[in-house]
């Protein structure tokens, strides 16, 4: 049983499968109707009018309709395209069991607890006839598919046929008079137009279900006597052929398989039971373990089945339908029914090879599943499913493929999975030694492999090699020399598909398409909602795969899209070109011709191949919403830009591109604000300021236009515009710009003007404009201000601008592929010629005259009215000689503007991110800026989690790697990347890595200084100096190996010492605990520390335990004190002097947890010994070690990695990764 959907939902009484759509329609027991896609797993619609259980439901054959009877006794016909009920059956006088439409008239059959059953006009929407004759409760009532008859099921333990001949002439000529009369009796006697044929008697209780075979003349019905009977008829009786017991329980539904010879029932005992209706068996039983099952239903016109149980319902196959085929150059070989067949695809000529055995079917699910064949030898292997997986080996002779009749004896044996690796050599997977069996022609086995993991099939990758698939994940096993060549996490796996040049596979499951190499590199992953069903590659190494309803394509960057819908599901052998051949569930060969344009295209722009592109643009229909949008995120605006009539978006994919021409003429023929305003910001951004004027100008934004005057240094414009504020009396506008020009009579005179007569004084002293600083004092009189004391004054003039001409100086760069080529594409322009092609953007922009003035005067901007008006008062201003540039200057297109396009250069990629591409050294990482890989990096490599102590390192690094340079006031700083080991003859344009200001000689110069803090007993100070060493190592780089293992030697030195002194400083702190005290002083001594510290150690223990009367323990550190041959001659006396006194009396007053005699490491969180042998972890950077109920804690020694977290190693030299 090969479940396709499941649901979980009330108790499940009714399902209708829709003819056409994937769609199943389910009635629950709490009164709701579902309708499901079943293929999509969604639910799309629910229906909830009836009140209590809907026990029948039907879609109608063609019709957007659906019926349904309920327990509230009425019978709702339903369009599920308008979402709602049509109208309601009354008539039934109890629950409704079951409802159906006939397959041609406008009827409705319905069975009722009112022991009648109905038959209804939906049309006319009355009931046409009343069947009576039942005395229980009616079960189920259908029609039959060709004839007119209905069969029904009661709980009076009958199963009764009805001839319903005379309703259907009554319905096709219904004007007879006689029938008249028995119209009118009808309501008293229950009319003459269906009757009773047969009544069949053989179940012992009630029966619930009833089912006519749709072509045989058979019935089969199940009852609560636990038995499924099947029953004959003729023209004049019926009987009962045979009786089928397994159920345990009442059987709730049975019906006849559409496409095989067998029955299928369901029974409150949980279980679904399969029947051979031939040889009357059981063939297979499905069980669930909590529910019971209700109902049964089977697709019209596919190999589908539901089934309606407590919880839900599910929808399922019995069999496969998938052929097994195999492809080899120009031919397939494929199963079907029980023959091996030929195609031929260059002929299209399909024929039947030799008969393969199939066994009699004991059960389903027998059919290949698999084949295999052997160009060279002419072999053919089929796998299947019997006997819990077996294989047939065929040898094709030469002649047969034309005849295909001689049945020969195939090789057979048992095996999962079996497929030819070599010309004349065949594997087997035996799944229960997990090895494979590599086999001859003659069935002999070769050799045996055992497999690296537990695989359970394996698939061909080429001569010698197999694909072997576990659960999770594929490997590529050589069978040669007994190693995995690749290994690739994964779903499960159903089906392999190579390229033809071996170098690219598919890995399809279920849901998802994995695109790898042939060492199984992984490449892509493509997720599919809907289930993947088969796959070939193309010619181009496209791979083209389908769904249960598309045709789809994946490129090799994991970009995919549709290529065509699907009505029913194909499974694909190849794809030649424009053809694609398949194979569909009923074994036939089919092709199907696609438009392979959308792919190719995009491979193509994925290629670079350009000139592709070019030609499929200037032929092809190619365009639309979504390849503009695909495109434009590929990074090709200015490909896209050809496609596109809609003046918005090419508006915005030109300024994408950065193509202001374009942009232009777009912004003119939309001519709105905000476009214009667009356009200003890329042309400033380009530093094309002709056109950022124009832009400004055309939308009267005055303040941006005075600014832009002033940055370029154009003081002739910027007074005009101090005229035009005037003019529109906009006294901020004129403030402002005579502050741009620097004009301070202006500004005096502006300020005086609106009445701020102080302002217009003070401003008039500072600059020196006695006469005018006179007049106003004398009109202020005693208001005149004070200037403030002892402040000098500075001159606030406008910066000259650093660039005063025009437009910013451009590169010259090669001209972009798409660019003169694809110029007359898109607009329709394919014959303009180059005469077209001199107009300038003067022309071409449209712009409406005023009163004759030229394009681009500021004056245009003014009101006509206002200017007249002010004119007259001011004596005229001239204002027609205010013209902005002629148009000789207006910003424009040259003659082959067409040719010269400006196409900006590519930008360069920042130092920083070239450091961090070529290196996995956290210093450099972090040297970039880029501290969040670099804490990956450090995490990875040494298990480092606690980087607050690293932060102010990380920010050295950085700043450490840049240098600053101030370009001039206005500008940002520009930072420049200071490179290590740079020299004069270095190439420009190689990048070295980035100076870093940690190096190994200033650790060992701290080295010094932390042996010299120990020496002198400093001890706080020198555990600072070994912990900043520890913390610096992983940001330090060297060059050679020699220096890596300097590095790496120095990381144990200073952990031993960071150890020792930690423990010393703890010693000191405890005051009341002697015998810790000695323990910590023991410990010290088993630190591994440069021979004089060592000493001192060993004298302070040795102190510290003769004090506290452990003679035994400190003779044993005076001997070891005395082996070191002390240069101090003290130390020595000491020692002897101790020794002497233990020796009278060799005894320890308290019992210390310390045994010199057994070898030791200390736990760098609790201080204790851990001997050897006994268990421990260790930190993965500093290597200290820890009882083992310290994992997953922070290192206490070098407190930056986590203790016993896995780790790659130190990596401090680019030497490492070569």
């Amino acid at each position: 049983m090969l479940t396709k959907f499941e649901t979980k939902s009330n108790r499940v009484k009714g399902l209708s499968f829709h003819s056409k759509r994937p769609w199943i329609l389910a009635s629950l027991h709490s009164g709701v109707i579902q309708l499901w896609d079943y293929r999509m797993g969604t639910l799309i619609d629910r229906f909830d009018e009836h009140d209590g259980p809907v026990r029948g439901v039907h879609f109608h054959k063609s019709q957007p309709l659906f019926v349904s009877g309920g327990d509230d006794y009425k019978i709702k016909v339903w369009n599920y395209k308008l979402h709602r009920c049509l109208f309601t059956l009354l008539g039934h006088l109890d629950y409704i069991r079951t409802v159906q439409f006939h397959h041609e008239y406008p009827w409705i059959v319905s069975a009722s607890d009112d022991q009648t059953i109905r038959i209804w006009n939906w049309q006319s929407r009355t009931c046409i006839s009343v069947l009576t004759g039942h005395n229980h409760y009616v079960m189920c009532a259908s029609f039959h598919l060709k004839e007119d008859l209905v069969v029904s099921a009661s709980l009076d333990q009958t199963v009764r046929v009805w001839d319903i001949g005379a309703l259907r002439k009554k319905t096709v000529s219904p004007a007879d008079d006689i029938l008249r009369l028995s119209q009118m009796n009808t309501d008293l006697f229950g009319g003459v137009d269906a009757v009773v044929k047969y009544v069949l008697e053989g179940h012992d209780r009630g029966v619930n279900w009833a089912a006519f075979h749709p072509t045989l003349p058979l019935i089969v019905s199940g009852a609560d006597d636990r038995q499924v009977k099947l029953w004959r008829m003729n023209d004049t009786k019926a009987w009962e052929v045979d009786t089928l017991r397994g159920h345990m329980n009442n059987v709730s539904c049975v019906m006849f398989h559409a496409k095989q010879d067998i029955i299928v029932s369901n029974s409150e005992d949980k279980s679904i039971r399969v029947w051979d209706v031939t040889k009357r068996t059981g063939v297979q039983t499905f069980r669930r373990e909590h529910d019971r099952f209700w109902i049964l239903a089977s697709h019209p016109e596919m190999n589908l089945l539901a089934a309606g149980h407590d919880s839900g319902m599910i929808v399922f196959k019995l069999e496969r339908e998938r052929p097994a085929f195999a492809v080899s150059g120009d031919s397939l070989f494929y199963t079907k029914d029980r023959f091996l067949r030929f195609y031929e695809f260059s002929t299209q000529r399909d024929t039947q090879v030799i008969p393969i055995r199939r066994p009699g079917s004991t059960s389903l699910n027998q059919s290949p599943r698999t084949l295999s064949y052997s160009p060279t030898e002419n072999a053919v292997l089929i796998c299947s499913d019997v006997d819990g997986g077996s294989y047939e080996l065929y040898v094709i002779p030469k002649d047969s493929i034309a005849r295909g009749d001689s049945l020969q004896d195939a090789k057979k044996g048992a095996g999962g999975s079996a497929v030819f690796v070599a010309r004349n050599r065949f594997t087997v997977l035996d799944k229960s030694s997990n090895q494979v069996l590599v086999k001859n022609l003659k069935n002999e086995i070769v050799k045996k492999s055992g497999l690296p993991i537990a695989a359970d099939a394996v698939f061909y990758a080429g001569t010698g090699n197999l694909l072997c698939r576990a659960e999770d994940r594929v490997i590529i096993f050589d069978l040669q020399q007994r190693i995995v060549l690749g290994d690739l996490q994964t779903p499960f796996i159903k089906y392999v598909v190579w390229s033809h040049d071996m170098e690219s596979v598919a890995l399809l499951s279920k849901h998802a398409i994995i695109i790898a190499n042939k060492k199984l590199v992984h490449q892509c992953t493509l997720h599919e909602t809907i289930r993947v069903k088969s796959g070939a590659w193309d010619d181009n190494g496209v791979f083209i795969y389908t769904t249960l309803n598309h045709i789809k394509y994946c490129l090799p960057n994991g970009d995919s899209g549709i290529i065509r819908t699907l009505d029913v599901p194909i499974y694909i052998t190849k794809v030649s070109g424009n053809t694609i051949f398949c194979l569909d569930r009923d074994g036939k060969s089919r092709s199907i011709v696609i438009d392979a344009t959308e792919y190719i295209f995009k491979l193509s722009l994925l290629k670079k191949r350009y000139d592709h592109v070019m030609s499929m643009i200037r032929n092809s229909q190619l365009c639309g919403e979504a390849m503009i949008a695909y495109l434009q995120q590929k990074g090709f605006p200015d490909v896209a830009l050809h496609f596109v009539k809609d003046e918005r978006t090419r508006f915005n994919l030109a300024l994408e591109s950065g193509n202001i021409q374009i942009a232009v003429a777009s912004a003119t023929a939309i001519d709105e604000k905000d476009y214009w305003y667009r356009l200003g910001v890329e042309a400033l951004r380009q530093g094309n300021a002709g056109i950022v004027e124009y832009a400004y100008q055309r939308t009267k934004n005055f303040e941006r236009l005075s600014f832009l005057y002033l940055i370029t240094g154009n003081n002739e414009k910027l007074s005009k515009m101090l005229k035009i504020a005037e003019v529109k009396n906009d006294v901020m506008g004129q403030f402002h710009n005579a502050l741009y020009l620097g004009d301070v009579r202006e500004r005096v005179k502006i300020l005086e003007n609106v009445g701020h007569l102080p302002l217009a004084y003070i401003t008039a002293s500072v600059h020196g404009l006695q006469d005018v600083a006179e007049r106003l004092a004398a009109e202020l009189g005693d208001n005149a201000p004070a200037l403030p004391e002892g402040k000098t004054a500075s001159l606030l003039m406008p910066p000259p601008p650093v660039i005063c001409s025009g437009d910013w100086p451009l590169l010259r760069v090669m001209k972009g592929i798409f660019e003169g080529g694809l110029d007359n594409v898109g607009r329709g322009a394919a014959d303009e010629d180059e005469e077209a092609a001199d107009g300038d953007w003067g022309e071409e922009l449209d712009v409406v005259d005023v009163d004759g003035l030229q394009n681009g005067d500021v004056t245009a901007i003014l009101e006509d009215g206002e200017v007249a008006e002010e004119n007259e008062e001011e004596g005229g201003w001239d204002l027609e000689d205010l013209e902005l540039p002629p148009e000789a200057d207006t910003p424009k297109a040259s003659a082959n503007a067409r040719s010269s396009v400006f196409v900006a250069p590519t930008p360069g990629m920042p130092v920083s991110q070239i450091w961090t591409q070529r290196s996995s050294l956290a210093a450099e990482h972090a040297a970039a800026g880029n501290f969040d890989t670099a804490m990956r990096l450090l995490s990875r490599q040494l298990g480092i989690k606690n980087f607050a102590p690293l932060r102010p390192m990380f920010l050295d690094l950085h700043t450490g790697s840049h240098t600053y340079l101030r370009a001039f006031s206005s500008a940002p700083v520009i930072s420049l990347a200071v490179e290590r080991g740079w020299n004069e003859s270095a190439s420009p344009n190689v990048r070295g890595p980035p100076a870093l200001v940690f190096n190994f000689s200033q650790l060992e110069e701290k080295l010094k200084a932390g042996y010299k803090a120990t020496t002198a007993g400093k001890f706080t100070e020198a555990l600072r100096l070994f912990v900043s060493i520890l913390h610096t190592i992983p940001l330090v780089v060297v060059e050679s190996r020699r220096e890596v293992d300097e590095v790496k030697e120095l990381v144990i030195i200073v952990k031993e010492y960071v150890l020792g002194l930690q423990m010393e400083l703890k010693r000191r702190e405890i005051k009341d605990n002697p015998v810790r005290q000695q323990e910590l002083a023991a410990y010290f001594t088993h630190c591994n520390l440069q021979l004089p510290h060592l000493r001192l150690a060993l004298l302070n223990a040795m102190t510290v335990c003769y004090k506290t009367k452990n003679l035994a323990t400190a003779a044993n550190f005076a001997r070891r004190l005395l082996e070191t041959n002390p240069t101090v001659e003290s130390q020595a006396k000491t020692a002897r002097q101790v020794l002497q006194a233990a020796e009278r009396n060799m005894k320890d007053v308290s019992q210390l947890n310390y045994d010199f005699r057994n070898p030791f490491v200390i736990c760098g969180a609790t201080y204790v010994p851990i001997y050897r042998g006994q268990k421990d972890v260790s930190c993965p950077f500093c290597s200290s070690r820890f009882v083992p109920s310290q994992e997953g804690q922070l290192c206490t020694v070098c407190d930056l990695a986590v203790v016993g977290a896995d780790a790659s190693g130190l990596l401090c030299s680019p030497s490492q990764i070569r």
